[in-house]
């Protein structure tokens, strides 16, 4: 039997707001980011648990809007200067004094300031004051667990990246099963392309049923 040759496309340059899977939820998310600059004081920060698309929809806006990225324990300061301003993952070890600076940039012309973290910008420490009564007010939108509407998107992206049709009911069927986020969507999607190229054998509902009982009890 011949081999079947997929052909894994991929996706050039970064994230976009065009390939982001929008759903009701990531909808308050989507609409919010798309203020900007409208934001109170210049900033936003992005809310969720991971692998529900913050950093995807957080690098798409950094295209769209020209973003200065900048990192946590050492941010540019002179860069963000009148340029709005991604920081990722603010509550893992973010330089204060530099966090600090930021948010009063953001505030000036051509500014702005994006944070993508876990967790509510109030519950971050801090020793001082002035940032402190700034993270208590910082304007925030979370983005929840994918709902059937983005995890289905996010899967027939997952397949077309790897030019793999499986048939409609796949879908229904992983959805029921899957864990709600999107790098297991990926995951899944990769591990079925991998068990389908190893024994020659097409994408199915039969073959994804034996790859989701065979991950039960593990993480790939």
């Amino acid at each position: 039997m011949a081999r079947q040759l997929r052909l894994s496309l991929g996706r050039d340059g970064p994230p976009s707001f065009h390939e982001f899977v929008r759903g009701p939820s990531n909808a308050a998310a989507l609409a919010a980011v798309e203020a900007w600059p409208a934001w109170t004081g210049g900033c936003l920060a992005i809310l969720g648990p991971k692998g529900v698309g913050k950093s995807h929809l957080a690098r798409a806006w950094a295209d769209a809007v020209q973003a200065v990225i900048v990192e946590r324990e050492h941010p540019d300061l002179d860069a963000a200067a009148g340029r709005p301003v991604l920081l990722e993952d603010a509550d893992r070890g973010v330089s204060t004094e530099g966090l600090f600076h930021l948010i009063n940039i953001a505030a000036r012309d051509g500014g702005g300031l994006l944070l993508t973290a876990r967790t509510r910008p109030s519950t971050w420490p801090t020793a001082l004051p002035d940032l402190r009564s700034r993270l208590n007010a910082f304007p925030i939108v979370e983005i929840d667990p994918p709902d059937d509407v983005v995890l289905e998107g996010v899967l027939r992206r997952f397949f077309r990246d790897r030019n793999i049709r499986p048939p409609e009911e796949v879908y229904p069927y992983l959805l029921a099963r899957m864990r709600r986020s999107i790098p297991d969507a990926e995951a899944i999607v990769r591990k079925l392309d991998e068990a389908g190229d190893e024994g020659f054998r097409p994408v199915t509902r039969v073959l994804a049923r034996q790859i989701l009982e065979a991950r039960q009890g593990l993480d790939f």
